[in-house]
């Protein structure tokens, strides 16, 4: 963790979320109303998905702080792949309204032009969203979690989404109405992409995929630098929430004493912690290295 506060920040993110989210319906979906602008509308329910998204992220970091018990060995953080999950599915429910509601309207050919404010809500959804987006991107970069970094591409998907409807509107208020609808479509086609994403990524932790290979090149580092270790066996890892959850196998020489190879366990612990990020459990077995006599 780069900062102190990011641990704060992982508390207080979400709620900024949810607040700001709630901002963007009102004006959005006013504005919309107002301006006749279908996309905008459209907008809107985006935000308000991306409310109930941050809702049920709060929820699992909450319970994916919880420590282990009897029934969860392993603690409680793959809440947050569930999470990320459930907002993916969020998103690309309700773009298939979206989209459903755009077809039609182009099928038919009832649209009208919007009236030009239609932009001005589009900009502050922009706006706002790109910089919820890089907040909370960087707090779930600082504190490992998918949920959080789940939530923050909902709202960079929305601020895609809005860039959509600025182009729509624009080209819907200089003679071609049908802008409009198309933005709508390319909008839910966008969120539908992103949902997808979100929920493969959520599998691939739900189902114990390698993490990113560069945390696993740091450990590999660590480890061979000890001069008492000979090589590694094998280096396994999974992602739990926010940590990571580390298991090792090194060689040793086989006339180590017991008490010298727990001092090697120890120093390689006391390194890894200090100089990896977001460790959970570390568990290291060593294996003497036979040497053939000669």
């Amino acid at each position: 963790m780069k900062y102190d506060e990011c641990r704060n920040c992982r508390d207080t993110v979400t709620w900024y979320s949810i607040v700001s989210n709630l901002i963007l319906v009102v004006i959005k979906g006013v504005l919309g109303v107002i301006s006749g602008c279908q996309a905008l509308v459209a907008d809107a329910f985006h935000s308000s998905a991306d409310v109930m998204a941050s809702t049920v992220t709060l929820a699992s970091l909450k319970i994916s702080e919880r420590p282990a018990d009897d029934d969860h060995h392993y603690g409680h953080g793959k809440v947050q792949f569930i999470s990320s999950s459930i907002v993916g599915l969020i998103l690309i429910t309700g773009a298939i309204f979206i989209l459903i509601d755009a077809i039609k309207t182009i099928v038919t050919g009832d649209y009208d032009a919007p009236n030009r404010i239609a932009i001005l809500g589009a900009a502050i959804s922009v706006i706002s969203n790109e910089l919820m987006f890089r907040y909370q991107s960087c707090v779930g970069k600082q504190n490992n979690s998918p949920a959080i970094m789940a939530n923050a591409w909902d709202n960079r998907s929305d601020a895609f989404s809005s860039i959509a409807v600025m182009i729509g509107v624009a080209f819907a208020t200089f003679g071609f109405p049908v802008a409009d609808p198309l933005a709508a479509l390319g909008v839910s086609v966008l969120v539908i992409r992103i949902g997808i994403e979100l929920n493969l990524e959520a599998i691939d932790g739900l189902m114990d995929a390698s993490p990113e290979m560069e945390e696993l090149e740091d450990i590999y580092k660590i480890v061979k630098d000890v001069s008492s270790v000979h090589g590694i066996n094998y280096m396994r890892a999974r992602t739990m929430g926010d940590n990571l959850h580390v298991e090792l196998n090194v060689e040793v020489a086989e006339a180590l004493k017991v008490y010298e190879g727990d001092l090697i366990v120890d120093l390689l612990k006391r390194r890894i912690f200090q100089e990896v990020k977001h460790i959970g459990e570390l568990q290291i077995f060593l294996t003497p290295l036979r040497t053939e006599s000669r």
